[in-house]
């Protein structure tokens, strides 16, 4: 059965790991058969500073309106991104401040702490590049970005399962541990 996917790339460098990674899960999600769309953050126009917090929501460019539909329309959300200084590069963190919305993505319930979760009957998928060894960033650094990513913006809007990938470390890695990564994306995009 077809899915229909949203890949967002939250490298702010076109030419990266990151785009060959989510290149490889889109054509393997292609050839499955799924529906995908691709929205790369380094080609966007868009503000990523929510300049006045939550207190009064900006005009939303019509980049980041389309990011919204496209939000919309899909059942499987694939995040590509690196792990700088433990977490998500700003760029991709910008993004998700001004889309993710009240009212988009969440909805407080008026006189409690409660709120209702507006992105449910979605799944995601983080495709995580980082340069510290996974073991290390697991035991030692308890895993600060994915627990961000999935626990408290995804989860927190609804989308659930959220299945985290790492790849790494990426700084020395050969060519042929880079082509078995991209083999790898290539085959979740193909089994989603």
């Amino acid at each position: 059965m077809s899915k229909r996917i949203l890949v967002v790339l939250g490298h702010p460098v076109k030419e990266s790991f990151c785009s060959a990674l989510a290149d490889a899960y889109v054509n393997g999600a292609k050839i499955a058969g799924n529906e995908v769309q691709l929205i790369s953050l380094s080609t966007l126009s868009f503000d990523p500073i929510l300049h006045n917090g939550y207190n009064s929501i900006q005009p939303l460019e019509p980049d980041l309106l389309s990011a919204q539909k496209a939000m919309k329309w899909a059942e499987h959300l694939v995040f590509v991104y690196p792990i700088w200084w433990g977490a998500m590069p700003a760029l991709l963190k910008g993004f998700i401040d001004r889309v993710f919305l009240p009212g988009f993505a969440f909805k407080f319930k008026d006189g409690s702490a409660m709120w209702d979760r507006l992105l449910s009957d979605r799944s995601a998928h983080l495709l995580v590049t980082m340069d510290t060894p996974q073991w290390y960033y697991k035991f030692v650094y308890r895993m600060p970005g994915h627990n961000q990513m999935k626990r408290t913006i995804l989860k927190f809007c609804g989308i659930k399962p959220v299945k985290v990938s790492s790849f790494g470390p990426v700084k020395n890695a050969t060519l042929q541990k880079r082509e078995k990564w991209l083999a790898k994306a290539h085959a979740f995009g193909r089994d989603t």
